[in-house]
């Protein structure tokens, strides 16, 4: 064990996480955060420091979700191996990129999501209503972070933008270099708070946690002149301590963003869309050229946005057809599960 102990609170352990445990558990094993995934095993932090330990197979093998940046686990007493893990009380997920239906999690107990994007090509609506989907599904509050406000002649002009999504988060315009940033950030990285950040390469992303952390812990580059495209800087996710007790998660950036079976997070970012469509004259309307239309009479009026709409209906085909996967997924295992089943009875009738 190294000496970077911290204890349960500072680490953002909740009554949440207790709730999931016995007396018989605490004899056993003691709760540790995961700061970082490798292909040999987890690097936890718990009172007791930080150590590098291993998962069972059987633990992964009955996992759903694969273990993330974030997740509280149990540590054995007696070796550096996880017992088990506890369920998080939030966790950002998406659809693996390609045509993979894995689902993928970015972190687990997380209090924010910072959406990042920048004053510059990178910046798009569509693209920033996938990440609030994600962030609002999983019930947690997302804070959009505009970067490189610096190097921008109306940075305003882009937060005007995000005020026509119609939705509730906030939005800051930042110096990513500026060490005045942690105070901007400041009532949302308070003592146990977990925070990450999530965006397209070369946004600041990695700039901005190492100004927040006062060193240069995640490498940086610059964006490419042609496109306004960012290379890739964070090549993992990993937890890191802020000095005022709250805990930052870098993410990798993210060039496709895939969206999974989260309706709740896009009736939420969609709410205008979703009032209109009640409206609709036909309950079944599809909002193309059906009379009585309330949404097509709104962009008609100028008070909603055609953009809006054609987002709208396409995030809604990806989450159906996400959806289809998962119980296609489900069924195969259960299918799977009978097969195995009964060869193991069939095994057991021929040793007798």
């Amino acid at each position: 064990m190294s000496s970077s102990a911290f204890s349960l609170a500072r680490l953002g352990w909740r009554p949440f996480h207790s709730q999931q445990l016995t007396l018989q558990d605490l004899d056993t094993a003691h709760p540790a955060r995961v700061s970082s995934v490798h292909r040999s095993g987890l690097i936890v932090i718990s009172e007791q420091g930080s150590t590098t330990v291993t998962i069972p197979p059987r633990l992964l093998e009955s996992r759903e979700l694969p273990i993330t940046v974030g997740d509280w686990v149990l540590i054995e007493h007696a070796a550096p191996r996880v017992q088990r893990v506890l369920a998080p009380y939030s966790v950002i997920k998406r659809q693996a990129a390609g045509t993979d239906h894995r689902v993928q999690t970015i972190a687990a107990n997380l209090d924010t999501l910072f959406v990042v994007t920048s004053c510059n090509d990178d910046f798009n609506l569509s693209r920033l209503e996938r990440y609030l989907a994600l962030a609002y599904e999983a019930q947690v509050e997302p804070v959009i972070v505009i970067t490189k406000a610096d190097l921008c002649a109306d940075p305003d002009a882009y937060i005007d933008q995000t005020n026509t999504l119609g939705t509730n988060e906030i939005t800051i315009a930042v110096n990513t270099m500026d060490t005045t940033v942690a105070t901007t950030l400041a009532p949302w990285l308070q003592p146990g708070q977990t925070v990450a950040f999530v965006g397209s390469s070369g946004v600041g992303k990695s700039t901005l946690v190492n100004t927040l952390i006062g060193q240069s812990h995640q490498a940086t580059s610059g964006i490419r002149e042609d496109d306004s495209k960012g290379r890739h800087t964070t090549t993992s996710r990993e937890m890191f301590p802020l000095e005022g007790g709250a805990w930052i998660i870098d993410t990798p950036g993210m060039r496709e963003l895939k969206i999974g079976a989260i309706g709740s997070g896009l009736r939420t970012v969609f709410d205008n869309v979703e009032s209109l469509a009640g409206q609709c004259h036909f309950r079944d309307c599809r909002h193309e050229s059906e009379a009585g239309c309330a949404v097509l009479a709104a962009i008609a009026a100028g008070n909603l946005d055609p953009r809006r709409l054609a987002s709208y209906r396409k995030l809604q085909r990806e989450a159906a057809l996400a959806e289809m996967s998962t119980r296609e997924r489900r069924a195969r295992d259960k299918q799977f599960g009978r097969i195995t089943a009964s060869a193991l009875k069939i095994k057991e009738k021929r040793k007798r």
